[in-house]
């Protein structure tokens, strides 16, 4: 009982750390909105929960933007960038959680990652417009943006941005998951003794 403990911190603590790297490696991919980066942190979460469930992925989104602010910090001063990426990275995994423990299929692998980029997508557009886009421009004494250009910068760079960041991170750990399907589905039967 105890090793298992161990076990599983021990891996939360490494998922964490190469979530942060991972994150660190961050690019961005639209052109007019140059601050919306794109990273793959989320994969290492998915992981956690496969394994340990979703306790275990949303503490490897909060360790890793931990880390992040920490060591990187942020524009602002204030953890808005952190709490965005922790709040982004929490709504993609949990859906994928739930449906995952209905069916562990490569199908249901895929349906899961498409219910968490939809819900991700829909709820950082809202969140976006009523919170951290004005906490942005309250922190950084920047102009605040008005309805229109609040609507346009929503609509036209944080729904597509976290549709693509989504489906990108579903394209690259949906080979990766069904790789290592045998290895994980192992681990789990270890990890209940």
């Amino acid at each position: 009982m105890k090793h298992n403990k161990v076990r599983r911190l021990v891996s939360i603590s490494m998922l964490s750390s190469i979530a942060f790297i991972l994150m660190m490696l961050s690019f961005p991919i639209l052109g007019a909105f140059p601050y919306l980066k794109i990273d793959f942190s989320d994969i290492p979460a998915l992981l956690a929960v496969i394994l340990y469930g979703p306790g275990a992925g949303i503490a490897v989104e909060a360790i890793k933007n931990v880390l992040n602010y920490f060591i990187a910090g942020s524009a602002s001063g204030v953890p808005i960038d952190q709490a965005a990426n922790f709040i982004a990275g929490t709504l993609f995994i949990l859906p994928a959680a739930v449906l995952l423990k209905k069916s562990s299929s490569a199908k249901g692998f895929v349906t899961a990652l498409f219910a968490g980029t939809l819900v991700m997508a829909v709820s950082m557009s809202i969140l976006n417009y009523l919170l951290f886009l004005p906490a942005y421009t309250w922190f950084l004494n920047a102009p605040v943006l008005s309805g229109e250009a609040l609507k346009t910068t929503v609509l036209a760079g944080i729904l597509p941005f976290n549709f693509i960041k989504g489906i990108a991170v579903a394209l690259v750990s949906t080979p990766i998951f069904l790789s290592l399907k045998p290895r994980l589905k192992e681990n789990v039967r270890m990890a209940a003794k």
